[in-house]
């Protein structure tokens, strides 16, 4: 008798502990570069000054994400693709590495390729004067490597991409879809992403078996699913998967209501209304790789979705890691936005240009962090131009974000 006691608590106590809340943690863009790939060398300094990446930074970055990950005793760990600099053998193989000892600690880890990762046809070496190829992977490969981290615990896999479908608990599977076109790639990579018409036909039949069960559906993907800033559309097309609006409209109206996505490397959330009413919110994570290395820790409970976001400011090697990588950021942004400006072919008096790029860079960092809040710097920015402009501009002219809040957000996964 004294056994059936113990056996019937031991039911009890699994049933609650599979029914309370589930913690997650979600990173994305490592862009992780192998120490065996990354030396001192003049190849790696032409890259970090190009790219505005320390590789020695990212690493230790890395660690301390996934060290405080575990700390925080999480469930589950989302990484939204980019997991490598550009998909070499090496950078995969230590990643996977590392992400073994997060999994023998007793979280769950899945992923989604980015279109950094897979058939790569330009991947380097920085490890002497030049640059030199490297070994990439294939999609193959890729199921191989991160079989451990998604693929193997999957119920559900599509024939047509590598998206798969996966159980966090007894009432809330994860739905991974892959977005990126490395089956086009030539010579380099393709930033811009799509979701198959076979691929969304097997997402749209997975969610609902789900309403049939009961089951609560989380979503992840590289690319973006909704816009994040007014105009992304049409002036940063490649971020969002082809056809979003039909794309984030179908998924919502079959009962997706949260996809975490990565990729523009900034810290955003935005909702989409289809027009049978139904709201799909994309939680965008920020790049680990650089300014303002963000990560989140959320909370499922009882139909609620809890968003924290933390930010790495500092590391032992440097505690002025937010300053100076915000500074690498907005030199990168400068070069960036003026090379835009002058690309449309509109003449403007130098000080008209760079009034405009200036505005442009203040706009960037702000939207990188999330919560766009205009601070002194835009604001000095704004009447700059306005001045320039024989014009008056306030703050209200030049907002980016979209609602709703971007760090920190309950997300109410109501039922259809």
């Amino acid at each position: 008798m004294r056994g059936l006691h113990l056996f019937l608590l031991l039911c009890v106590s699994l049933t609650v502990s599979a029914s309370g809340p589930i913690k997650i943690g979600v990173i994305s863009d490592l862009h992780f570069l192998s120490p065996r790939l990354a030396s001192e060398s003049d190849a790696l300094s032409a890259y970090e000054s190009a790219t505005g990446r320390k590789i020695g930074e990212m690493h230790e970055v890395l660690e301390h994400v996934l060290n405080g990950l575990q700390l925080e005793k999480i469930d589950l760990l989302l990484i939204c693709g980019d997991l490598t600099n550009h998909g070499e053998k090496e950078s995969h193989s230590d990643l996977t590495e590392r992400l073994q000892s997060v999994r023998q600690s007793g979280i769950k880890v899945a992923v989604v390729p980015g279109n950094h990762d897979i058939n790569i046809p330009d991947a380097k070496s920085y490890t002497g004067a030049k640059p030199v190829p490297a070994e990439g992977i294939s999609e193959s490969d890729f199921v191989k490597l991160y079989a451990p981290f998604g693929y193997g615990d999957a119920f559900s896999r599509d024939s047509s991409s590598l998206s798969y479908a996966m159980t966090i608990d007894e009432t809330t599977w994860l739905l991974c879809l892959d977005t990126s076109r490395y089956g086009e790639y030539t010579r380099s990579s393709v930033s811009g992403g799509r979701i198959l018409p076979q691929t969304l036909q097997w997402a749209v039949d997975l969610l609902r078996k789900a309403r049939e069960k009961g089951v609560t559906v989380l979503g992840m993907m590289h690319h973006g699913l909704v816009e994040h800033m007014p105009y992304q559309a049409l002036f940063f097309s490649d971020y969002l998967v082809d056809g979003w609006q039909q794309r984030a409209a179908t998924l919502a109206d079959e009962g997706l209501r949260v996809v975490f996505t990565g990729h523009f490397h900034s810290n955003d959330i935005t909702r989409l209304i289809s027009p049978g009413g139904n709201p799909i919110y994309d939680v965008e994570t920020a790049s680990l790789a650089g300014f303002p290395f963000a990560y989140r820790i959320i909370q499922l409970e009882e139909g609620k979705l809890s968003i924290d976001t933390r930010f790495v400011t500092s590391i032992p090697s440097n505690p002025d890691l937010e300053t100076q990588s915000r500074q690498r950021a907005a030199e990168l942004t400068r070069k960036v936005a003026r090379n835009r400006i002058r690309a449309i072919g509109i003449p403007l008096p130098a000080e008209t240009e760079s009034a405009l790029t200036e505005l442009l860079v203040e706009m960037h960092l702000l939207h990188l962090r999330g919560d766009e809040r205009p601070d002194e710097a835009l604001v000095q920015a704004i009447q700059n131009l306005a001045g320039l402009l024989d014009g008056t501009a306030g703050e209200t002219d030049f907002q980016l974000d979209f609602p709703p809040a971007d760090n920190r957000l309950v997300i109410e996964l109501e039922a259809k």
